[in-house]
């Protein structure tokens, strides 16, 4: 029996339900969304375990991948219009830097970005598979990794893809407000790129457009505060780290768990980014591994003989999620040595096993940075000004500085 053989007509268009039709703009880059490894990024959860707080937020890194790449691709048409010179290399090269910017996050997204590997970003992770993905394109996506690590002479086109105020912030702002329903996190994203140009090789923000861009910092500020660091949010993830930590410490010391076979290779081991690099079946391995790995796990683990991995894998299963308390002020030794005591005693477990059930921390959130990798602004004149000294909205300066709260997350136990 013959095959059919697929379809050669590689230029798709995508129904998205923030930006509306997304157009596949050329072969290579229908063929790299095309690909397992990006292809997995549909079985991430772009914001975690966030829809445990908003029900709709089970949108994936995929969505958001193509997204970013839509507008990266506005963008670029915008600078090429003020005259602006790149080329179709580069473009597809800018394209493809933004599509694999996220192609190296872990189960969940950020939630357990050092669980599984320790000490390893997502985006050492993202460059990997790029070198691995030029490999198998015959030197195809040489430029974008140029642009992805900042190495390409046209500094802004990096800029496009990693600052401030880049297609990334822009699409996933847009993105997680749609998802969650916090409406406070709109932008408009389409009046910012249409404010976009070029001075000095530099990104910049035409002076007509400033007022979009004190709207979408307030909005980073906001959806920080409500959504990414929600207080039932930053619980459910140290609920899941703690699982991963003690299904780890129980591999380690001999026990056998439930695990997909590469979910059980990254248990049983502590893997050094150089061994990772180094170990070409080490990534292949990592591309295997998915959200669904890790919420089948924790359904059977409910069931574990060990009496801290079934209890943390029953409560989040049943969304009985730990009390987190947060403060303007650090917690005190006292409040501390009191909460620790009576979780000890509610659990009977050693002081050692205490911090798989209570973390104290603390919760920056810095809207803007205004002394590296700042938002320029071109006043009529001509004349570039960093955005805090630019806007004659003291709330921008006032935003500069970071915000610092801290937090107690522990499991409830009776009074």
């Amino acid at each position: 029996m013959k095959l059919q053989s697929r379809t050669h007509n590689k230029r798709k268009i995508i129904n998205d339900p923030v930006h509306g039709f997304i157009t596949i703009p050329n072969e290579l880059i229908f063929d790299l969304v095309e690909h397992p490894y990006f292809q997995r990024l549909r079985r991430i959860k772009q914001l975690g375990l966030s829809h445990l707080v908003y029900p709709g937020a089970n949108h994936t890194r995929f969505h958001h991948a193509l997204g970013a790449m839509h507008l990266m691709n506005q963008a670029i048409e915008v600078l090429r219009s003020k005259g602006v010179d790149i080329s179709e290399k580069e473009k597809t090269g800018a394209l493809i830097a933004i599509l694999l910017h996220d192609i190296g996050h872990g189960p969940f997204s950020h939630t357990l970005e050092h669980s599984l590997l320790k000490s390893i970003h997502h985006e050492e992770v993202s460059l990997l598979f790029m070198e691995r993905l030029n490999e198998e394109f015959k030197g195809k996506l040489t430029v974008g990794i140029e642009i992805f690590t900042d190495k390409h002479p046209k500094k802004f086109l990096h800029q496009l893809v990693s600052s401030q105020l880049d297609m990334d912030r822009l699409d996933y702002l847009q993105r997680d407000s749609f998802f969650t329903g916090v409406s406070e996190g709109v932008i408009g994203s389409e009046r910012i790129i249409a404010m976009l140009n070029v001075a000095n090789n530099q990104l910049v923000i035409e002076e007509k457009g400033i007022y979009s861009i004190e709207n979408f910092i307030g909005a980073r500020r906001i959806m920080y505060w409500q959504v990414y660091m929600h207080k039932t949010v930053v619980s459910s993830e140290f609920m899941l780290t703690s699982i991963l930590k003690r299904a780890k410490h129980l591999y380690q010391h001999g026990e056998s768990l439930f695990a997909s076979p590469s979910l059980e290779l990254f248990l049983k081991n502590d893997i050094s980014f150089e061994e990772f690099k180094n170990d070409p079946t080490m990534l292949k391995h990592f591309a295997l591994i998915d959200d669904s790995d890790i919420s089948s796990s924790i359904k059977v683990w409910q069931f574990s003989s060990d009496p801290i991995l079934s209890k943390l894998c029953k409560d989040i299963s049943s969304r009985r999620l730990f009390k987190t308390s947060i403060s303007k002020s650090p917690f005190t030794k006292k409040q501390l040595d009191k909460a620790s005591k009576k979780i000890e005693t509610a659990l009977d477990i050693s002081p050692s096993e205490l911090g798989y059930f209570i973390r104290n921390e603390k919760l920056v959130n810095s809207a803007y940075d205004g002394d590296s990798n700042q938002i320029l602004i071109k006043l009529r004149k001509g004349k570039i000004m960093d955005l805090a000294k630019a806007s004659d909205n003291l709330n921008i300066s006032a935003l500069s500085t970071p915000v610092e709260k801290y937090y107690l997350c522990k499991i409830k136990t009776k009074s």
